[in-house]
């Protein structure tokens, strides 16, 4: 998907994370939940590399449509809304990201995630005939609120 397609980008990206979590639903547990109570995969591990790179190309996606979305999303966002530890990774990363659009990137994880971890975890199937349109429809949405469709 172009770069020049972050509506585009941002459903494929939704779609290939439902469909590796459904292929995968012990692995999306182990980055996204809590497979064995108690456990704390190690920092720097490889689940926590992997989460936080995940977390850091997902911000990407989020500031490449920023430019679009901005006109869309409340602005008045500061640094200080943001854990300091997700801003220190956002500055390093992306120094130019204002933090109206890190905590875009939050909210837009928290979409993309809820049903996929509700669909993992069996609570969509007793209420919807047809999950994967539900997450579609739920992608579409969060496109078109970003003012990328």
């Amino acid at each position: 998907m172009p770069d020049t397609d972050p509506g585009g980008r941002l459903m494929a990206w939704g779609q290939a994370l439902r469909e590796w979590a459904l292929a995968h639903p012990e692995g999306f547990r182990l980055f996204y939940g809590h497979p064995i109570p108690g456990y704390q995969p190690p920092e720097d591990g490889p689940v926590d590399r992997t989460a936080r790179r995940v977390c850091r190309d997902l911000t990407h996606l989020v500031a490449t449509a920023w430019p679009h979305a901005r006109h869309h999303q409340p602005e008045d966002t500061s640094w200080s809304d943001l854990h300091p530890d997700y801003v220190a990774k956002i500055q390093a990363d992306l120094p130019d990201v204002p933090p109206a659009a890190a905590a875009l990137a939050l909210r837009v994880w928290g979409r993309m995630h809820g049903l996929v971890a509700l669909e993992i975890d069996g609570h969509i199937h007793p209420v919807a005939g047809n999950p994967a349109a539900l997450h579609r429809a739920e992608m579409l949405d969060l496109v078109r609120s970003l003012g990328l469709a």
